[in-house]
């Protein structure tokens, strides 16, 4: 097999698969333990974001890095502090999970980009959005089976299980991690001018609001995440609430749902560096269905609640991998690292804020409720992304 299916390329699909899976499964532990505790949406909504909250905020350094130093120095550090944090999960509270997270936060911002731009500096233009579809599926994949088995550990009531899991998932991923390579010289080629690259940093920062493809990306996928981040952090708690509502069904839905359309459309995501605004309008299309589906359900019925997960998984399917390698095309080379970090910074803003800002809410008003935001959310995307067409347009440079 050639380009993005050759082994060297597999082989990182595979420490993907296994560097999430762990997350998989803290995704439906943490809710639940934060509930048994007494803990509030709000506090719930905190200790998830933290997350993402700080991956965010390491993102352009990261892409800053990676150029200096080549994705794989940087990968197989990484990779033992993701360790430390898994295995800090497995003897402490609330209060260590909310540390564990924030340590998980900088590690996964150093591991995913460093695997995207590896990828994305190793493919030729034809297979570059095939590459970045399929690390993110296999990033995805584990939420099929991970949220079941998180259920099946919580109802045991043994903490042992877990402990394991946590140990198992972090010696494999180092395992695997050590023995990837990407093999193209060009991923591997440490940037030549460090103190060049680290000035543009921070001034990179001003982009997000001067560069048109930069900004309608950044805004697009904010407020995508920021409805993904919802479901992410309080469907295992509303699941409880939906009439024939199950949580591990829900998000193995969505999981499958994501990972089908990632892999079967792979082919479909557009990989020539133009603004397709019908194709991003559907996808925000689906993010409103699905969030208005979820909010319903709560009258409803589980039919609404599924086809929800449906929804939602088929739109994050498409929509990050489309803005993503439509950026590596119209990005300038010189800072299309950092600029990278920015607009993946972006989305795990949004994903922190669907717990942060959306627990609150929740609190104050109800679950329903709270989805019936992210819908209008969703909506009022659709135009944005309607209006900015002729922007992207008329601002395009030509792609050969």
């Amino acid at each position: 097999m050639r380009g993005a299916l050759s082994w060297p390329f597999l082989r990182l699909y595979l420490l993907t698969l296994s560097y999430f899976s762990a997350n998989s499964i803290l995704n439906v532990i943490i809710p639940l333990q934060g509930e048994s505790m007494g803990a509030s949406n709000t506090t719930i909504g905190v200790v998830m974001g933290a997350y993402l909250f700080t991956a965010m905020f390491f993102r352009p350094w990261a892409g800053n890095l990676i150029q200096i130093y080549g994705p794989i120095n940087v990968l197989r550090t990484i990779l033992i502090l993701n360790g430390l944090a898994l295995i800090l999960y497995t003897f402490t509270g609330l209060g260590g999970y909310f540390a564990a997270r924030i340590l998980q936060g900088v590690c996964t911002a150093f591991f995913s980009m460093a695997l995207q731009l590896g990828i994305i500096d190793a493919l030729p233009d034809k297979d570059r959005s095939q590459g970045i579809s399929l690390y993110s599926l296999c990033a995805y994949m584990p939420g099929i089976a991970g949220p079941l088995l998180a259920l099946g550990i919580w109802q045991t009531g043994d903490t042992s299980n877990f402990t394991l899991a946590m140990i198992a998932l972090a010696m494999f991923t180092g395992l695997i991690g050590y023995s990837a390579k990407m093999d193209h010289r060009k991923a591997d080629q440490p940037a030549s001018d460090k103190s060049k690259q680290g000035a543009h940093t921070f001034r990179s920062f001003g982009e997000l609001f001067r560069n048109p493809y930069l900004l309608t990306c950044s805004v697009l996928m904010l407020s995508a995440s920021i409805v993904f981040g919802s479901v992410t952090t309080f469907i295992p708690l509303y699941a409880a609430e939906v009439q024939g509502g199950h949580a591990g069904i829900y998000l193995m839905l969505q999981a499958g749902t994501l990972v089908l359309a990632r892999f079967t459309l792979r082919k479909r995501i557009p990989s020539d560096g133009k603004w397709h605004s019908s194709f991003i309008m559907v996808i925000m299309l689906m993010v409103t269905v699905a969030a208005a589906s979820v909010s319903f359900s709560l009258t409803g019925g589980a039919v609404f609640f599924y086809l929800g997960a449906l929804a939602m998984g088929g739109a994050q399917a498409m929509l990050y991998p489309t803005l993503t390698t439509y950026l590596s095309f119209v990005l300038p080379q010189a800072s299309r690292n950092v600029l990278i970090g920015l607009f993946v910074a972006m989305a795990d803003l949004g994903v922190s804020l669907g717990g942060v800002l959306m627990g609150p809410v929740a609190d104050l008003t109800s679950y329903s409720n709270m989805y019936m935001i992210c819908g209008l959310l969703g909506a009022s995307m659709i135009l944005f992304a309607y209006v900015r067409r002729t922007r992207l347009v008329e601002a395009s440079p030509s792609v050969s």
